[in-house]
């Protein structure tokens, strides 16, 4: 049973059948693809333990496991040295270098980070400084201004006084729907104190 006959598994390296399911081997070959944005991908192993691997078989690689500096990467195609074992999910590198021990020289490839927040565009409120509408009042160079209309930007009044907005006076809580008749309404004599209106016989 040991000797693994043809209906074998395909997957297991030459000599593979004396060795243990841990025991680390070593390898090379040629990055099949990485993914740099997740940092993992797959290397096509063509030589096991100096042996030629035909059809070559996948190992998984993990860019913690690369040796090299800064952002850790592969390019596809790129050759490689490296230890593996198997695991119960497959072939899994250990350690992974470029030719000869040296760095692995990576992907020039690098994931898009966040774009940056796109800039508030002005949607017609006007600085309380200046008035101006291309910024507000926390972003305005110019010292305080004095107080003035936010409607028509005249010193003279304040927005609730302005006589250009046409709007009636804020001091008004008669109901807009229905005209005023000032002939009609009931003087501050006719009206009884508050104890009075609500008390009951």
């Amino acid at each position: 049973m040991a000797e693994g006959g043809p209906g074998g598994d395909t997957a297991r390296c030459p000599g593979q059948e004396e060795r243990s399911p841990g025991q680390v081997l070593a390898g090379s070959g040629y990055c099949k693809w990485f993914n740099v944005r997740m940092g993992f991908g797959f290397i096509s192993m063509t030589h096991s333990e100096g042996r030629p691997v035909d059809p070559p078989l996948d190992v998984f690689v993990h860019q913690s496991k690369l040796v090299m500096e800064g952002f850790r990467s592969l390019r596809e195609g790129e050759q490689v040295e490296f230890t593996f074992k198997r695991s119960s999910k497959g072939l899994e590198s250990l350690r992974v270098t470029g030719p000869g021990g040296g760095p692995c020289s990576g992907s020039e490839r690098r994931p898009k980070g966040k774009a940056p927040p796109p800039k508030r565009k002005p949607k017609g409120d006007r600085c309380y400084n200046c008035g101006g509408l291309d910024h507000h009042a926390k972003e305005c160079s110019l010292p305080p201004q004095p107080k003035k209309c936010h409607y028509c930007q005249s010193v003279t009044h304040m927005v609730a006084q302005c006589p250009h907005r046409g709007a009636p006076s804020p001091c008004s809580s008669q109901d807009p729907r229905q005209p005023r008749d000032d002939a009609h309404s009931s003087s501050p004599e006719d009206t009884p104190p508050t104890s009075q209106r609500w008390r009951t016989p």
